[in-house]
């Protein structure tokens, strides 16, 4: 705020004394002239896009495509859903990022540090589904689970049985002690780390939707929402679980490696890495686009990005570039964002996400 302060300062001064305190309206204009000049050299010209590892891969499809078409830089860089969310809302000065990325809604919190930072204006933008996976190396053993078989071999505590709901450490070690159906291998994950929206995700869908299929546990959501979210929330710290960082390419390389571990990411780099890794189903469910597109998939979520609207005549492009990303050619059916793994939203939603980047509507929560 203090720099952004300065420069304005420093913009009228030098205005004011070549127009020798003339025209107010030829001095507002070349004051504004100058600012967003300064702006531009700040920036480097080029469009800058932080947040999700998941989103990371669509929003460089289309910065290539957009490039490829304009002329327009994009710079995109992943650092997680909440590394985005902190450095998009930091302030709204041309220091800060134009877009973040998110595999998950910004959270209120997140939202309301906007607002403290004269973030105001904000444009949420949802461009389509994607499936949160389950995955080993492809020549290593299938996987057949329920999401209470997750719940059972990733929760830090668990019940003493399915009736009492005295906790205990997590005493599993090897799959087929939670499930003879599923194979004599040691417990090993490696998943995103807490700053991402994987793994908010994949803690409120997977976890908390085999925590529901306990019965105690499913009297404790009646009874204590918080004490039921802490719990299905809190992952192992015993080495089970495996916390991988953001750099999902990384991740599908370690299960080459490691063919007795599961990964979990999100299924656009399943679709990318057939050949290397297969997801496990799901409460029977394989996850397969055709299932994630029909809902039958239970493990899906909505993925966005979030444009800073102050920013539009800031940064040349913005706008256009947020239209790139939500045209029928990028998100819709057989368009080439379908083509690396991205879910397309309904028609209808798709219509009316594109009004709001073409009116640029803030929203709030």
């Amino acid at each position: 705020m203090i720099m952004k302060t300065l420069i304005l300062g420093t913009a009228s001064a030098a205005f004011l004394m070549a127009c020798g305190g003339g025209d107010t309206a030829a001095v507002k204009e070349k004051t504004s002239e100058a600012v967003n000049e300064t702006a531009e050299k700040m920036t480097g010209g080029d469009i800058r896009v932080v947040g999700s590892s998941t989103v990371y891969p669509f929003s460089t499809k289309v910065a290539q495509e957009f490039k490829n078409k304009t002329g327009y830089n994009v710079v995109v860089e992943s650092t997680g859903s909440g590394g985005g969310h902190k450095l998009f809302c930091s302030g709204a000065d041309a220091t800060t990022p134009d877009i973040t990325n998110s595999s998950r809604r910004q959270k209120k919190s997140e939202f309301d540090n906007c607002v403290k930072n004269n973030v105001g204006d904000v444009v949420e933008v949802k461009i389509g589904f994607d499936g949160i996976v389950l995955a080993n190396a492809v020549d290593a053993a299938v996987m057949n689970m329920s999401l209470k078989d997750v719940y059972m071999a990733f929760a830090k505590e668990i019940p003493t049985s399915d009736t009492d709901c005295t906790m205990q450490e997590n005493p599993y070690t090897m799959w087929s002690e939670i499930n003879p159906e599923l194979p004599s291998v040691k417990i090993e994950a490696y998943g995103p780390p807490p700053t991402s929206g994987t793994r908010d995700a994949f803690v409120e869908i997977a976890m908390e939707g085999g925590a529901k299929s306990v019965a105690c546990m499913a009297e404790l959501l009646k009874a204590d929402k918080k004490a039921f979210a802490n719990n299905a929330h809190t992952l192992r710290e015993d080495g089970k679980w495996i916390d991988a960082g953001e750099n999902d390419n990384a991740l599908v390389q370690t299960l080459v490696n490691t063919p007795t571990a599961v990964g979990v990411f999100g299924y656009s780099f399943l679709d990318q890495n057939a050949d290397k890794i297969k997801g496990a189903n799901i409460d029977g469910t394989a996850p397969e686009f055709e299932n994630i597109a029909a809902g039958d998939y239970h493990v899906a979520r909505s993925l966005y990005f979030y444009i800073k609207k102050s920013h539009v005549d800031m940064t040349p492009g913005l706008q256009e570039f947020a239209l790139e990303f939500t045209s029928d050619a990028a998100v819709g059916p057989g368009g080439y964002l379908e083509e690396i793994g991205l879910v397309p939203l309904p028609d209808a939603d798709r219509a009316a996400v594109r009004a709001t980047v073409e009116n640029m509507t803030p929203y709030s929560q």
